[in-house]
């Protein structure tokens, strides 16, 4: 793969499958694959467990268990063992009791790193030889409604490469009470505080928080790891590839360190998205900018550095971000348009701003204007309260029509229609 510039990786960062699932390390959990393989074998492996067709009713083993003492019983089941014939090289009751194992650990690991958190109320884990609309091809895992459903190729790549790091991240998510660009967001908090690599993997989250604050070479540390090539002719994803293959241990120390300044910021990020679960979720979707509660988080959290730039040009710049944070097209017509990055590009070209830092120092003291109030504390600001509420409306309505599938389990529904008892049908201020 040649070299290419910054936007074009994250052009081609959104086209990606996003597999890698993260998970925050203590010094009692560190990042250790169970058995770790080569390039080779791991391409070996995962073409015998590429998803399969369809069948019709089709049925597996199960299992029902306690994960921690005092919670609910957890299913989980194979299904379509026999058809697919998983049993030509597996014994149904071993796999089940490895995935038992994982996931017994990793809410084990969970309740450490997070004991405020409520106890994720997994009830069915589904380990899934098919792709559908609940767990698509381009996916590692998908957590439902009270349910984890996972491939059997994102076993073999989390147990043998990521330390199990998939089923962990997929935990928190169960202890999420919405939908949302927020979610991700939160988890992979967790990423980036396990490895420096999941940040520069998933780098729309952080980078201009990491860039601005921390690390002005961001851009080019990306340019340099994503220059490096992959093997196209093998079915293991290019994340992995770039994960397994060896970087600058000085860079990746320095990512690592500002890593660790960040601390206060992803706490921030998490009491934001459990405070105000349905701003969070549509301020993402209202801005599809990816990182924008972290970066809100930031300018409360981290003081800004000094900004060279005349009042008339600083106010014109905050009118250009203005608009673009106003506009309700995403919500309202469906589009997928970043307006912090279109504000941003508006002002490279109109503004004539070509220095990347100075338009960063802008944008983040547009959010402080915007979403910090005179006490210091955020003010998750949304434009229009009746787009709010057509949101709330919107995914109520989802969620109502995936609780209607076919395809879900029992469990899933009463999951569905347990969260959409929880859901307000319009917003307080209303």
């Amino acid at each position: 793969m040649a070299a290419f510039q910054y936007q074009e990786a994250k052009a081609l960062r959104k086209k990606l499958s996003i597999v890698v699932i993260g998970f925050l390390v203590f010094a009692a959990f560190p990042l250790k694959a169970e058995e770790l393989v080569g390039l080779g074998e791991l391409d070996r492996l995962i073409q015998l467990h590429l998803p399969k067709k369809y069948e019709e009713g089709v049925h597996g083993p199960s299992k029902k268990v306690k994960l921690v003492p005092k919670g609910e019983e957890t299913v989980f089941t194979i299904p379509g063992f026999d058809v697919y014939g998983c049993g030509e090289c597996h014994q149904p009751e071993q796999l089940l009791g490895k995935s038992i194992d994982r996931m017994r650990k990793s809410l084990n690991r969970l309740t450490i790193i997070s004991p405020e958190l409520p106890p994720p109320p997994l009830k069915q884990f589904i380990i899934q030889s098919w792709s559908d609309e609940w767990l698509r091809s381009g996916q590692f895992a998908h957590t439902t409604f009270d349910t984890i459903r996972i491939f059997p190729a994102a076993i073999l790549v989390d147990s043998k490469v990521y330390g199990n790091a998939t089923h962990l991240h997929e935990s928190l998510h169960l202890t999420q009470s919405f939908l949302g660009m927020a979610n991700e967001l939160e988890a992979y908090g967790l990423n980036v505080r396990s490895d420096p690599r999941f940040l520069i993997l998933n780098f729309p989250y952080f980078s201009d928080t990491v860039t601005f604050f921390f690390i002005p070479e961001l851009p080019d540390i990306l340019n340099r790891f994503f220059a490096r090539e992959v093997k196209q002719e093998v079915t293991v994803p290019q994340e992995v590839q770039w994960f397994l293959m060896a970087f600058e241990d000085d860079t990746l120390k320095k990512i690592a360190a500002a890593i660790k300044k960040m601390e206060t910021v992803f706490q921030e990020v998490s009491r934001l998205n459990r405070k105000y679960p349905i701003e969070s979720a549509y301020l993402g979707e209202q801005t599809r900018a990816a990182s924008l509660l972290l970066d809100i988080a930031a300018v409360k959290v981290l003081p800004l550095p000094p900004l060279d730039l005349d009042p008339a040009s600083l106010k014109e710049a905050f009118s250009i971000l203005d608009i673009q944070f106003n506009k309700l097209d995403n919500t309202r017509l469906g589009y997928r348009i970043d307006r912090k990055h279109e504000a941003l590009m508006i002002m490279t070209y109109h503004l004539r701003l070509k220095d990347p830092a100075v338009r960063l120092g802008i944008y983040f003291r547009f959010l402080r204007q915007r979403f910090i109030g005179a006490d210091g504390e955020v003010k998750l600001v949304v434009p229009d309260a009746e787009d709010l509420n057509l949101y709330i409306k919107e995914k109520r309505r989802d969620i109502s029509k995936m609780s209607d599938s076919l395809k879900f389990t029992p469990i899933e529904k009463a999951g569905a229609l347990r969260m959409l008892k929880s859901i307000p049908t319009t917003t307080a201020s209303d």
